[in-house]
């Protein structure tokens, strides 16, 4: 974080006459740095080389020109965007790059010196069950308030987790939290239809986590960005490499370089 040019760095400034100390404004930022600290800040393995100019982005320009200018328009704004609380989401068909165009965000945001946490929506949940373990590191609320603070809140593969009431819950408190607070959502989801009404977008993700929450995350993000066509994976990816028990590079589980129980520190 660049020197405050009003305060010492502590995050307080002093009133010479009274001797009483006060809050500095770079001090919200600070808490919520620290705050991230304790999140995952950092791109997965997969995605560190990710760039405007390297493959697989090259190809997904190729195929989706407009797309991927929206993604170019939203990082040349990102500092607005972001202070603004104005996120971007997409939808579409599997390995057709919407992860790859969400890293380049979440990547320019971590260059920025924005704080970021970047979570696939069924490891995000793992980690607030994890909550409820007596050794957890983290109440439910403690984590909650940790995920609401970051500027950028990174969540793949929304609809990809089995629904019930405390799932539609959850998400429904992070996404309306960030709402209420005018921070940014960064989201992907295969929910889509290439057909999908303008004014009433993804109902099959309306039906998935619910009308509630696809309607706050409408207003923070607008109109999603569509992505459809052909696997790229599958149809980039050499024979070999799609044996059974080879690794899939975009298993959220492979992400980390080190695996940990969810919610609890590394030893």
């Amino acid at each position: 974080m660049d020197p405050c040019p009003h305060c010492d760095g502590s995050g307080f400034l002093i009133d010479e006459e009274t001797r009483r100390a006060y809050p500095c404004e770079c001090r919200p930022r600070r808490i919520a740095r620290k705050r991230a600290a304790a999140l995952t800040a950092r791109l997965p393995r997969r995605f560190r080389g990710v760039g405007f100019e390297r493959e697989p982005v090259v190809s997904i320009e190729r195929a989706n020109p407009h797309q991927v200018r929206d993604v170019r328009a939203y990082i040349r704004h990102l500092g607005e965007n972001l202070d603004k609380g104005r996120g971007i989401w997409f939808t579409g068909d599997v390995g057709t790059g919407k992860t790859t165009l969400a890293m380049l965000i979440s990547k320019a945001a971590l260059e920025a010196d924005r704080t970021v946490a970047i979570y696939s929506l069924p490891r995000l949940l793992s980690m607030l069950r994890e909550t409820y373990a007596d050794d957890a590191e983290y109440s439910l609320s403690e984590l909650i308030d940790r995920l609401c603070g970051v500027d950028l809140l990174h969540i793949d593969d929304v609809g990809a987790e089995q629904t019930s009431e405390w799932v539609l819950e959850q998400l429904y408190t992070i996404v309306n939290t960030r709402y209420e607070d005018g921070k940014a959502l960064l989201l992907t989801t295969n929910l889509a239809e290439p057909g999908d009404d303008e004014e009433h977008p993804a109902p099959a993700l309306r039906d998935q986590i619910g009308e509630r929450t696809v309607s706050r995350i409408w207003e923070i993000c607008g109109d999603p960005v569509k992505l459809f066509g052909a696997d790229h994976r599958i149809r980039d990816r050499p024979f070999e490499e799609q044996a059974v028990g080879v690794a899939d590079d975009f298993d959220d589980l492979t992400w980390g370089e080190v695996q940990r129980p969810y919610g609890r520190p590394l030893n």
